[in-house]
């Protein structure tokens, strides 16, 4: 959807073109070229401004982002969306277990961007989907959705530079260790598309720091932060130092207690892409997790 910013340019910013200001701002390159093949997409002072245009204090700068892609090819489907957090430029989402984030072949109509475009389709907006931090389908929890092309720009930068803190909750088995730290790469299981295992030749890096919240009878419960973003990366480490989580389908089919790994989004820090404002979410834990331990 088009996004409207407005800037007042204070004191503090020394003469600066447009184009170097919102470079500043966080505005990529595939949006200042679309920017620039859009008219009238930057207005300063009430009149058409240019990318070669000098911001001095005082001045009044609008900018208009205008929404190259679409999201008519999604099937809507409507669902209970447990909404965490919404403004103009994010979307916070609790996700329940059992949901893909993205369609793929034989999840068609039964994922969370379905359901997101139903939810907007409702409200009468346009939605292009644009996820930043994937969950895999049983995985539950916060997960945050750009609302428009600067906010994803933004926040993909914070995702690379490891800006966004992301706080896991996860039941494994046996008495974890008070604390640690899991520093082994993880690649692709050779013969398999979706499983993933430790290996020290093929692997890409990966580092997990955990420390233990709780013990049950069973089950040690763990709180979790990821340095990187590899697929199955809690799921895979934990059963490489002899943890698995239960309920695991790939890693550890215990399904005596739980029919899903119990791994949850616990909570997400980071910084609002545009009002640069300290953002804090947290998401209940599920209530199949809280009884299996």
């Amino acid at each position: 959807m088009e996004r409207i910013i407005e800037y007042s340019i204070s004191e503090s910013t020394n003469p600066v073109t447009v184009l170097d200001f919102l470079k500043r701002e966080g505005f990529s390159r595939h949006i200042l070229s679309s920017m620039k093949n859009s008219p009238n997409t930057i207005i300063l002072n009430g009149e058409r401004g240019f990318g070669r245009s000098v911001l001095t204090s005082g001045d009044h700068l609008v900018i208009i982002i205008p929404e190259t892609e679409t999201g008519e090819n999604i099937i809507r489907t409507e669902m209970d969306l447990k909404i965490l957090y919404e403004d103009e430029d994010i979307l916070v989402i609790n996700k329940p277990a059992g949901m893909p984030v993205h369609p793929s072949m034989g999840n068609y109509e039964n994922t969370l961007a379905n359901g997101i475009a139903w939810y907007f389709a409702e409200k009468g907006e346009d939605f292009v989907y644009r996820c930043i931090n994937r969950l895999d389908r049983d995985t539950t929890g916060a997960l945050i959705l750009a609302k428009n092309p600067l906010s994803a720009a933004i926040l993909s930068v914070q995702m690379k530079n490891r800006q966004i803190r992301r706080t896991y909750l996860a039941l494994v088995d046996g008495l974890l260790p008070e604390s640690g730290t899991i520093d082994a790469p993880i690649a692709r299981m050779e013969g398999s598309v979706i499983t993933r295992e430790v290996n020290f030749e093929t692997g890409e890096t990966a580092v997990t720091h955990y420390e233990r919240l709780a013990v049950g009878r069973e089950y040690s419960l763990a709180e979790l932060h990821l340095e990187t973003g590899r697929t199955h990366q809690i799921r895979v480490h934990m059963k490489y130092i002899g943890h698995p989580l239960p309920g695991d389908y790939l890693y550890n089919p215990d399904y005596r207690k739980i029919q899903r790994q119990p791994l949850h989004s616990y909570q997400l820090e980071f910084t609002h892409p545009v009002t640069k404002k300290a953002m804090l979410f947290t998401a209940p834990v599920p209530e199949d997790f809280i009884s299996a331990f």
